[in-house]
């Protein structure tokens, strides 16, 4: 089945923008004759060349300062020098633009002062007019580069201020089609405009058969020079912005500004002619009063069909303005409006226009965001029934996924040819665009209403014949794991006369729960689970086959610990292999707090195991934070906020990959006094969406030494209350045992005291080398992470015949508490030393020169080294 995922706060996984350089190199584009480069890694600079390429469909050349690893240490300035020098020498540009990337921002370069020094040692290079624009690609999307691109233009840029009869266009990004037409329509009104930018034949030029490596159309800086002097300034953004042109302009040299919204739809377009009438002294054309009527009579000509629209519109801020404005007033209702630029200003424009028109529909759900991501984009999209989008092509992968037509607009458009020549300003502009939605809307009825009266009719129903055809092999498998499911006393409440049996091969934990004590009773199950003793893979083995000639009905074995199985996979998935050869027909489970599940899913379905229990007591990052001392990812450890996050960002990843593969997947969840016990009806509908098959409500045991060893637990009664309330959402689990790591038998019958000495051990006729024994000090009990000084136990491994085998764990009293105490213990380095007795080396991240020299005096070899513990004892062996 499909599953669903919500996501995460403040974790983006597919943001729906892209970085500043990209939008200052645009509006770069728009001036004449000017090259741009860009201070930071050659990759920044190919990635923008190869978005502008694809989507303009025209050679787009930037420089690159290229930054290596030495740059980013002493400075990059030479680097930048010299790539002007060679843009100059090879183009010969008017203008150069200089852009910063995040590199360069972070080293904190002077790139306005490296310019002055480069004006300083090339004088000669004086006529060419360098301009510098912060850009990093952190410091916002590509709306706000282009922005600030134009500011940057407008700023350095000596004005002239003597007066002329100019007007200033400021435009928000725009195609190269749109900018013609304005271009057009001033001409029809006789004004003369000073567009910034003017990309309409710079990236979207005319077939030659010579290429010229300079940009010859765009705005010359001699004309950019007058509009310090023009007669007004023109701002076509419906958007406040942070460096406005137009404000610059009033504010340093005077000259009016009026803002407007881009002239789409009719609305925004009337108000941009009677501007220009007002500015031209004339009335509006009758060329340009016939558009208006045409696209009238198209409006009227679509509404039957608009108002079976409800769409998805995302990309930059003035397109989405300028978009839902234009469905409003056609009868398109945008129910998800989704902007990858932060701009909370947009909920407050759009808004009213939603509500006016979700009143007159009876509407109720609908929403605008800002800084969204395409994961939040497809999610809204389901919840709030879109069926169709509008926006750039990045959306085509939802498009896709979902089944919603795309309209394509803005940028980028890789996946279409002409997304240079696509209009939507004006009255003809706005024709265009409102046709092709209605259109698409049209098509999506004609494509999808036989598919619709199936669904409400038919499906599922006697006289169904598609729905009863399925394939063999497809029942075989559904037949297949019901029947193990029925088999599985943890999964089926009638399975009683099944036995399962666990086998504790799992040592190592990579979280801290905070109700935990980790003295290999650390369980999956959320509470202090026992063991008698660790099994290596050979001797689970072993168990498992004497375990079975005993118990005929032993139908499952399974791994829940004592730490998490994931965390010791190369033993856990030895152990599956080798009973999997032994036993084809038993069903395998494992259990796991869910941290490296996305790392392990797949192999787990490889491996045949059939059910796995996740324990995921919350699916809120701040509520599963506090259950957490600490988790260690990727050599790292997190506490709190950030524990939470990952924890549950990569259980609910883990459990959909688990899902998709046809994997039962059980929930535990620990109910915890005020932290999680409000929270869970909420965690049992989000792995309903998922698609797993049952939870495990359980109540917190406290134990002694843990952080939660004096909170009171739910009384039984409440806990059944919530398992009552939860059943409504899907089934509960109402016979767990809570089961020791090493359990045997039936649920209601264990036998793992019993059967304690059912496993003989490995005949040591088998070893051919003398065991090699090492300490290592690890916290995680998966990677050597702690200093020698600092270790309060040993983890002791013994390599042998090739073979890694953790033996067990050795308490000590730390020998260095902090930097004033080291070298100072001469007794606890003894104590140390004696405790590791047996030991032909110590692994550790770090050992000091004193305990190093004392360890050696005893013969135990001292390694440096921050490795996976087995990794680690295989390269110290090989150095012995």
């Amino acid at each position: 089945m499909k599953s669903e995922i919500k996501p995460l706060v403040n974790i983006n996984i597919n943001p729906c923008k892209m970085c500043m350089p990209m939008g200052s190199a645009t509006a770069f584009h728009g001036i004449k004759k000017c090259m741009t480069i860009l201070h930071g890694s050659q990759g920044c600079a190919t990635y923008i060349r190869r978005h502008m390429a694809t989507h303009y469909n025209e050679p787009v050349d930037i420089a690159s300062s290229s930054l290596t690893e030495q740059g980013t240490v002493y400075g990059g300035n030479s680097n930048l020098k010299k790539g002007l020098k060679n843009l100059i020498e090879l183009y010969h540009p008017d203008v150069i633009g200089v852009m910063t990337t995040c590199l360069a921002e972070t080293i904190g370069e002077d790139v306005p002062g490296i310019i002055d020094e480069f004006y300083e040692e090339n004088p000669g290079y004086r006529d060419i007019h360098i301009i510098s624009c912060s850009s990093p690609g952190y410091g916002g999307s590509q709306y706000e580069g282009y922005f600030e691109a134009l500011y940057a233009i407008a700023l350095s840029v000596p004005m002239e201020t003597e007066e002329n009869d100019r007007i200033n266009v400021i435009t928000a990004p725009l195609s190269p089609a749109d900018i013609r037409y304005l271009k057009q329509v001033f001409r029809i009104f006789g004004l003369k405009p000073i567009l910034l930018p003017d990309i309409s034949d710079n990236l979207d030029g005319i077939h030659a058969k010579e290429y010229d490596r300079l940009p010859q159309g765009g705005t010359d800086i001699g004309e950019i020079r007058k509009m310090g002097g023009a007669r007004m300034t023109l701002e076509l953004s419906g958007l406040t912005h942070k460096h406005s042109v137009g404000d610059l302009l009033l504010q340093k040299y005077g000259v009016p500004c009026k803002k407007l919204n881009l002239p789409v739809g009719l609305r925004d377009t009337d108000a941009f002619f009677q501007v220009l009438s007002e500015l031209a002294g004339i009335q509006v054309p009758d060329e340009i009063k016939a558009e208006r009527g045409r696209y009238l009579d198209a409006m009227i000509d679509s509404h039957k069909y608009n108002s079976a629209g409800r769409a998805v519109v995302f990309g930059e801020p003035d397109l989405i303005l300028s978009t839902v404005r234009l469905m409003c007033e056609s009868g398109v209702m945008p129910v998800v409006c989704a902007c990858g630029a932060a701009c909370p200003e947009l909920k407050t424009l759009l808004l009213p226009e939603l509500e006016k028109l979700a009143d007159m529909y009876f509407t109720e759900d609908y929403t605008v965001v800002d800084q969204a991501d395409f994961k939040d984009i497809e999610q809204m999209a389901k919840r709030f029934h879109a069926n169709i989008m509008a926006g750039n092509s990045d959306g085509r992968r939802i498009a896709g996924e979902e089944g919603l037509p795309l309209v394509r607009r803005g940028f980028p458009i890789h996946d279409h040819v002409g997304g240079q020549r696509l209009r939507m300003l004006g009255y003809e502009g706005s024709m265009e665009y409102l046709d092709e939605i209605t259109n698409t809307l049209i098509d999506t009825t004609e494509t999808t209403f036989r598919e619709q009266l199936y669904d409400t009719y038919y499906k599922g129903s006697l006289i169904d014949e598609k729905g009863a055809e399925s394939s063999d092999e497809t029942e075989s498998k559904r037949d297949i794991m019901q029947k193990k499911t029925m088999e599985h006393p943890c999964y089926n409440c009638g399975a009683h006369k099944y036995a399962r049996i666990h086998l504790p091969v799992a040592p190592a934990c990579n979280v801290q729960c905070n109700y935990c004590v980790r003295k290999f009773d650390c369980q999956n199950e959320s509470r202090p689970g026992v063991t008698s003793k660790i099994l290596t893979p050979m001797e689970a083995l072993e168990r498992y086959r004497l375990v079975k000639e005993k118990m005929p009905n032993l139908t499952v074995a399974g791994i829940a610990g004592p730490g998490d199985a994931l965390a010791n996979w190369e033993e856990v998935s030895e152990t599956f292999r080798l009973i999997r050869k032994y036993d084809p027909e038993v069903t395998f489970c494992l259990s796991t707090n869910g941290l490296m599940l996305p790392m392990h899913a797949k192999e787990i379905a490889e491996l045949g195991i059939s059910h796995v229990t996740v324990t995921l007591n919350a699916v809120d990052p701040h509520i599963s934070g506090q259950i957490y001392k600490y988790i260690r990812f990727m050599g790292q450890s997190y506490e709190e906020d950030a524990a939470g996050a990952i924890m549950v960002s990569n259980q609910l990843a883990g459990i959909r990959m688990l899902v998709e593969s046809h994997i039962i997947v059980k929930i535990n969840i620990v109910t915890i006094r005020g932290i999680n016990e409000m929270h869970i009806p909420e965690i049992v509908r989000t792995v309903k969406d998922l698609g797993c098959y049952i939870t495990n409500i359980m109540q917190l045991i406290p134990v002694e030494g843990s952080t939660f060893e004096r909170l009171e637990p739910i009384p039984l009664k409440r806990i059944q209350e919530i398992r009552k309330e939860c059943e409504t959402i899907m089934p509960q689990m109402y016979h767990c045992q809570h089961c020791r790591a090493d359990a045997v038998g039936t649920l209601d019958k264990d036998q793992s005291i019993d059967l304690g000495g059912a496993v003989n051990p490995v005949k040591e006729t088998v070893l051919t080398e003398a065991p090699v024994r090492f300490a290592v000090a690890s916290k995680s009990g998966m990677i050597v992470d702690t200093h020698f000084g600092h270790a309060k136990e040993f983890y002791i491994y013994d390599y042998v015949d090739g073979e890694v085998r953790f033996i067990g764990r050795r308490s000590v009293e730390q020998y260095c508490n902090s930097v004033e105490e080291c070298g100072e213990k001469e007794d606890n380095i003894q104590k140390i030393i004696t405790t590791l007795d047996g030991c032909h080396g110590v692994i550790a991240l770090r050992i000091g020169a004193g305990p190093r020299q004392k360890l050696e005096q005893k013969g135990i070899m001292a390694i440096n080294t921050y490795d996976v513990i087995e990794d680690a004892v295989r390269k110290a062996v090989s150095g012995i």
